[in-house]
């Protein structure tokens, strides 16, 4: 099975000062040139982890790049944002890359999972229990506004008449997919969710979306819960063999395995203000020489995974990717 690469952007070390946005747009290129990466990936939040704001960051780096796919994983905001405005935004951004726009939605953290998640639902008026159904019913509003005129629509959210959207993105379909991970460990290490929530989980991705992007998760518990999707996206009527799928993970290249980790752990609880438990770290990064790290993605993509979107999980982001181009790409048919 065909897969690739992406490149995650660090655009919240901008605002913690760790990089500087020359240095985002300057990697994108570099990406882009080496011919690695089917795609560049940046992160959104709003107040909870703040950072440059997705859609005005992609566009720049539209303006920066040619060919690479500008993608946003997960779109945390998506449930704050009214979906008018959204497509109107993200049709442009596809026009500006003429084709290249790859938005990953999300829920978003819960109001419960601390007071910045808390505020920043309080300050754009969602309620935390609204977002599934936010989610939902805006992904079905962008989908008509994207290829129909005069759409009129009546839902719980959402209601208007005799809309229609110009300009129409580039992309006919244009992909919508659903970021989750409702088994994945939880910081702390616990378990996150029900069954009840998983099946939901599941449901919603092989109902709605394009693909499925997912993180920390083992390649058998990826195989095993795609699998999963495309099971229930044949129920729904669809091409189970359509549905995309990727993986939003770290990486880091030390010949000292440990000391990988140990520089992820440091890297990853400043990026997000956090204390990560050393288990929820090394599942979530592919950690090691490069022949472990060889070994590491290709275990994924053996498990039949589609793209690997990489965050590179030091503050060295430059000299880790110079090690990756080198030393682990060329196993996968990169320069």
């Amino acid at each position: 099975m065909a897969h690739s690469f992406g490149l995650i952007l660090a655009n919240r070390a901008v605002v913690l000062g760790a990089v500087k946005v020359t240095d985002l747009l300057a990697l994108s290129v570099e990406a882009e040139r080496a011919g690695v990466f089917d795609a560049v990936w940046v992160g959104d939040s709003l107040l909870a982890k703040p950072r440059l704001e997705s859609v005005t960051l992609l566009s720049a780096l539209a303006a920066a790049t040619s060919t690479v796919r500008l993608g946003v994983g997960c779109m945390a905001t998506f449930v704050h944002r009214h979906p008018v405005m959204l497509a109107h935004q993200w049709a442009s951004l596809d026009v500006l890359s003429n084709g290249r726009a790859w938005l990953a939605a999300c829920l978003g953290g819960p109001s419960e999972a601390n007071a910045a998640q808390a505020a920043e639902h309080a300050v754009m008026g969602v309620a935390s229990a609204e977002r599934v159904g936010r989610l939902e019913e805006g992904i079905v509003v962008l989908r008509k506004l994207f290829h129909e005129k005069d759409v009129t629509h009546e839902g719980r959210f959402y209601r208007f008449a005799g809309v229609t959207l110009e300009p129409k993105p580039v992309q006919d379909p244009c992909p919508i997919w659903i970021a989750s991970n409702p088994t994945g460990l939880t910081w702390k290490g616990g378990a996150s969710a029900s069954e009840t929530v998983i099946e939901r989980s599941f449901r919603r991705v092989a109902r709605h979306a394009d693909g499925w992007m997912t993180n920390k998760l083992s390649p058998r518990e990826f195989r095993a819960q795609f699998a999963r999707i495309q099971a229930m996206a044949r129920e729904e009527g669809r091409d189970p063999a359509k549905l995309g799928s990727a993986l939003y993970h770290n990486l880091h290249i030390n010949d000292d395995r440990q000391q990988a980790l140990e520089e992820s752990k440091k890297f990853l609880d400043a990026y997000y203000t956090a204390n990560f438990s050393a288990t929820f770290v090394e599942q979530w990064t592919v950690a090691g020489s490069p022949r472990q790290c060889i070994e590491g993605l290709r275990a994924y993509f053996d498990a039949g995974l589609g793209h690997m979107a990489l965050r590179l999980s030091s503050w060295d982001q430059a000299g880790q990717f110079t090690r990756f181009l080198h030393e682990v790409a060329p196993a996968f048919g990169g320069p």
